[in-house]
């Protein structure tokens, strides 16, 4: 996947988990940063350092909610907008890559999902040779 991405994003300037976070962004902008973790399944850890490339390239932008102190929205900037227009050829050129019809690439990714879900819920694995 990242071979087929990299030469679509790089006239973006982007890498594979910064176009993740602005497509989630680009459906749903001004949201928080824990909603956009668990929309992508990064901890914190992962996505602060991704939201400050993307704020520095002026991309998004971070702010405190009014509302509760704690709280960090993100928000596109008018750049991060307008990138939209440039990556929408890159689902499609993704899909005619993957020789899928649209209804495989369907059901793929609900069993992708499926699959993330029951690992998130499973119980860790625990080696009966290692306690």
């Amino acid at each position: 996947m990242t071979k087929q991405y990299k030469p679509l994003l790089e006239p973006l300037g982007l890498t594979y988990p910064q176009y993740l976070v602005m497509l989630v962004l680009w459906e749903a902008d001004d949201i928080s940063v824990s909603t956009l973790g668990q929309r992508l399944s990064l901890d914190s850890g992962t996505l602060t350092p991704l939201l400050k490339r993307l704020e520095a390239a002026g991309l998004v932008s971070r702010r405190r909610a009014s509302d509760d102190e704690r709280r960090v929205d993100i928000f596109l900037t008018s750049k991060g907008r307008a990138l939209k227009a440039q990556a929408l050829h890159i689902p499609p050129h993704l899909a005619c890559a993957s020789a899928c019809s649209l209804e495989d690439l369907t059901s793929l990714t609900q069993r992708l999902h499926e699959l993330r879900k029951q690992l998130s819920s499973a119980a860790p694995f625990i080696s009966p040779t290692h306690p």
